[in-house]
């Protein structure tokens, strides 16, 4: 059986990682099959939007230490290689290819899962969940972009704590600090991500795509560059069928139909 798990339902890709046996530790079998399987949904035309989950009741645990210990007994100089091979390229995916990516946080979330997380448009937390960097426990430092999202979601004194401590943490802690919003109970979580996921697939894909664009990159512009950008991003999508066709369902107190174009 794979250790990610693809199933569409209608203009949603459901991206799964399974291994729940190992609670989803990641392990070079499924960061490959992961970044095999993000690049086709990414690519994939019929697809809308995206809900990445985990089997089990974890969302996962993050690296395997066991194939780790196993590396760095044979090959320690290749320990480090998987970040630029699979984390980086994963987080960049979920980040910014152009259709909304919701995380189903299903349970226990670590390490570069946490990461894999933020770096989503939306997450469904479980009541249930445990979160935490995990990074400083077994020496390493933050990577799959938490360096930057774990800052934006709250703030630098915050973020400092969780990632020098790596103190383990709950989705309800969490929510107070501003990192997560939308927390539901275990059986909730997916049914909650597939409900969000449907009905950004139905939205303007244009619109949606520019909106990632500029959230990724604004809270580092001047404002004057982040104007200059909104006012680009709005002058090809006022060109677009949607923006026509949204308007005119408007005015005839219609909802709209978007098409993508």
């Amino acid at each position: 059986m794979s250790d990610v798990v693809r199933g569409d339902d209608g203009a949603v890709a459901v991206v799964r990682l399974n291994r729940p046996e190992r609670g989803n530790a990641l392990n070079e079998a499924l960061k490959s099959a992961l970044l095999e399987t993000l690049r086709e949904v990414a690519g994939d035309a019929s697809v809308r939007a995206v809900v990445l989950t985990g089997a089990g009741p974890a969302f996962t645990v993050g690296q395997d230490l066991g194939e780790l210990g196993a590396l760095l007994r044979t090959s320690p100089e290749n320990a480090g290689e998987t970040v630029e091979r699979h984390y980086n390229p994963i987080t960049l995916l979920l980040a910014t290819m152009p259709k909304p990516v919701v995380a189903a946080v299903n349970g226990t979330c670590v390490g570069a899962g946490l990461g894999f997380a933020l770096a989503c448009d939306l997450q469904v937390w479980s009541s249930t969940a445990t979160l935490s960097t995990a990074f400083h426990k077994v020496g390493l430092t933050c990577d799959s972009g938490l360096s930057a999202t774990l800052v934006r979601a709250v703030g630098a004194a915050r973020a400092s704590s969780l990632v020098l401590l790596a103190e383990p943490f709950s989705a309800r802690q969490a929510a107070g600090w501003g990192l997560a919003g939308d927390i539901v109970g275990p059986d909730e979580v997916e049914p909650r991500a597939m409900r969000l996921a449907h009905r950004l697939a139905a939205g303007p894909a244009r619109a949606i795509a520019a909106s990632k664009r500029l959230l990724a990159s604004s809270p580092y512009r001047p404002l004057a560059e982040a104007l200059a950008a909104e006012a680009a991003e709005q002058s090809a999508l006022g060109r677009t069928r949607d923006h026509a066709a949204a308007v005119a369902a408007f005015l005839a107190k219609e909802e709209p139909a978007f098409t993508g174009d």
